[in-house]
């Protein structure tokens, strides 16, 4: 089944950039993946991949600033569910579940929290937990960009102008998974990169404010999946989420970094699929899918 490009007009002006796998039978569970940073929201082969061996339709999307997506400077992250919802309704999907990578995690809790009635379950892979003072950076290995962010929007864009990437950031296990079935995350962080900083500008300045949501409105089953030898999102940040998140279990994984926790993504998938009912709105014959 081929993938379909869909531009969707933005509720906040211009266009969403977003890609749909299409449903591989009816009633297939739906789930929308929220991409770290940098993206460009095509679909990553190895996701792909696991979604189809589950039957599962996949839908991808580039946040403002990023792919096709119209820039949006200012941006919080609780303004992606917006977006989705547009998404959602522009392809005929209902209920549907989302899981975050990275920058994507707060992304994905931000549309659980603000669409309780269409996200039937969230997970996320080494999210970043919303700042709550100066510790938040403690243990990244290389918080200056995040540090920059947290100034102003024009300090992050100096602050881009020379930064460089630090590969003491990730361990063996990163550096593995990036040579071989997730070396797509890395060529897509490479062709979102090219395309200059804006959407990873904005991203990093949006972690750094208010998200526009407490943990608490999350009511919807949360996974939480962290290694603990990250030394991007360190594991406090973890241990802040699933303390804050009403209903949230923890899979801590001894032996990843910040790259290599994407191994277990078709275990996500399983999960976030046990959860989820059919994602197809009711059409003017039929009654509607199940809630999961």
């Amino acid at each position: 089944m081929e993938t379909t490009t869909v531009d969707v007009p933005s509720p906040h002006g211009g266009a969403v950039r977003a890609f749909d796998t299409g449903s591989p039978s009816p009633g297939a569970p739906v789930v929308v993946w929220h991409a770290g940073s940098p993206h460009t929201g095509e679909p990553l082969e190895p996701l792909a991949e696991a979604a189809r061996a589950r039957g599962i339709r996949l839908v991808t999307f580039a946040r403002p600033g990023y792919g096709g997506s119209t820039s949006r400077p200012g941006r919080n992250v609780a303004s992606v569910a917006a977006d989705v919802a547009a998404i959602a309704d522009a392809l005929g999907i209902d209920r549907f579940a989302v899981v975050g990578y990275s920058g994507g995690g707060p992304h994905a809790l931000a549309c659980a929290a603000v669409l309780p009635d269409r996200v039937s379950a969230a997970a996320v892979l080494a999210s970043p937990a919303p700042l709550d003072g100066d510790d938040w950076f403690a243990g990244m290995h290389a918080p200056g960009a995040l540090r920059a962010a947290s100034v102003s929007r024009e300090e992050r864009m100096r602050f881009a102008e020379t930064d460089e990437f630090d590969p003491a950031q990730f361990i063996d296990a990163d550096f593995a998974l990036l040579s071989g079935e997730w070396g797509a995350v890395g060529r897509d962080a490479g062709r979102a990169e090219s395309a200059g900083p804006g959407g990873l500008v904005d991203d990093d300045v949006a972690f750094t404010r208010g998200w526009g949501f407490d943990l608490a409105d999350v009511r919807v089953p949360a996974l939480l999946v962290q290694g603990e030898l990250d030394r991007v999102i360190p594991r406090a940040h973890a241990v802040r989420l699933v303390g804050g998140l009403p209903d949230a279990r923890l899979w801590m994984r001894l032996d990843d970094g910040h790259v290599a926790v994407l191994r277990v993504v078709p275990e996500v998938l399983d999960w976030l699929a046990e959860r989820s009912g059919g994602g197809a709105a009711p059409g003017p014959a039929d009654g509607g899918g199940s809630d999961g």
